[in-house]
């Protein structure tokens, strides 16, 4: 079963973390950009994870304009593709503010419990909350409240500690004070306090300086410090044992020395959009240019229907985005790590 049940998923979290490396875990919007994560973690020999945020959900529910629809369509449709390939994929459910728990997570929670009365697998696998817009206490309330929900249905929640800075599919924390861009210890250790007893496991989204968007390297000023000192803080309190399933936002621009120091200190997804668009959208723009009087009908003439079957650009841009997606798994250690079809 490619799309891993609750006791693989864990299982794909504890290697990562136990043999310092983590999952490109890869926003999609269509058939198209899911088709090349899948291709790209297939041929790079690497488990890993596929997740739709709530504008790509509407993009890909069209007319209908309902995140959670789309979502689910996405999610079929990859389930009955990975059936397909020798590796293991997670789906998750990326950035959903308190704003969106209602009309977004919570439809999607109650699917998979439809499914799993029925005998299926889970829709997704994981799901986050992104609580960076609302008071600490707030935020922490609510992922308590969400985390139960989750572990009755054998989902893993990812939380967020701290606020990712600049803009990402709706979520605007560009004018965020600075200090809001660095979790501390003592922020980390009250989701623990809070979330420990009530599901088996949760992902964390500490911030160490973290922006979304586009950035030259250098421009953005990141401490991978602070996820030690966040992991210390919380062994010194739990023991050694104790452990963060830390997740690294915002990390376009990053220079593959910090995201390797990350790596040393607990994370074990990293998520990637930015440059996976970037990266589907560059050969479609080459196409283009390069047949640009066979895709429009210039002075009267009939193009060349070879070049204007959106087949034949989009081929390219799911090939560009697979790439990118290779090495982002070779960056992150992931590449050869799969656990083999479970």
């Amino acid at each position: 079963m490619p799309v891993v049940d609750y006791k693989n998923y864990c299982k794909m979290l504890d290697r990562a973390l136990e043999n310092k490396f983590a999952y490109p875990a890869v926003n999609v919007s269509n058939v198209e950009t899911a088709n090349a994560v899948l291709e790209a973690f297939a041929r790079a020999k690497s488990d890993g994870i596929i997740q739709v945020s709530i504008g790509g959900g509407k993009h890909a529910s069209g007319m209908v304009a309902n995140s959670a629809i789309g979502a689910i369509s996405l999610a079929n449709h990859i389930h009955l593709m990975a059936e397909k390939y020798d590796i293991n994929i997670a789906l998750h459910t990326d950035h959903c503010t308190a704003a969106n728990v209602e009309p977004f997570m919570k439809p999607l929670i109650e699917e998979t419990k439809k499914r799993r009365a029925q005998g299926l697998p889970n829709l997704f696998n994981s799901h986050m909350f992104d609580g960076s817009d609302i008071p600490l206490e707030e935020n922490i309330k609510i992922s308590k409240e969400l985390m139960a929900l989750c572990a009755e249905n054998e989902i893993i929640l990812e939380v967020e500690a701290g606020v990712v800075g600049g803009e990402e599919d709706g979520v605007n924390n560009e004018d965020v004070a600075a200090d809001k861009l660095f979790t501390t210890p003592e922020d980390m250790l009250m989701f623990e306090e809070a979330l420990k007893d009530v599901g088996d496991r949760y992902m964390l989204a500490a911030t160490f300086g973290n922006v979304h968007g586009v950035y030259k390297p250098g421009n953005v000023k990141l401490k991978p410090i602070i996820l030690k000192e966040g992991q210390d803080a919380l062994k010194a309190k739990y023991g050694e044992d104790a452990n963060y399933y830390l997740v690294f936002h915002g990390g376009s621009g990053s220079t593959k020395e910090e995201i390797e120091e990350t790596l040393e200190y607990g994370v074990i997804k990293m998520n990637i959009d930015t440059d996976t668009q970037y990266a589907f959208t560059r050969p479609v723009v080459e196409h283009m240019f390069k047949h640009y009087d066979e895709v429009l009908k210039v002075e009267g003439e009939v193009g060349n229907k070879k070049a204007y079957d959106p087949r034949a650009y989009l081929k390219k841009a799911q090939t560009g985005m697979a790439e990118r997606v290779i090495e982002a798994c070779n960056v992150l250690r992931s590449s050869g790590q799969t656990m083999g079809r479970q």
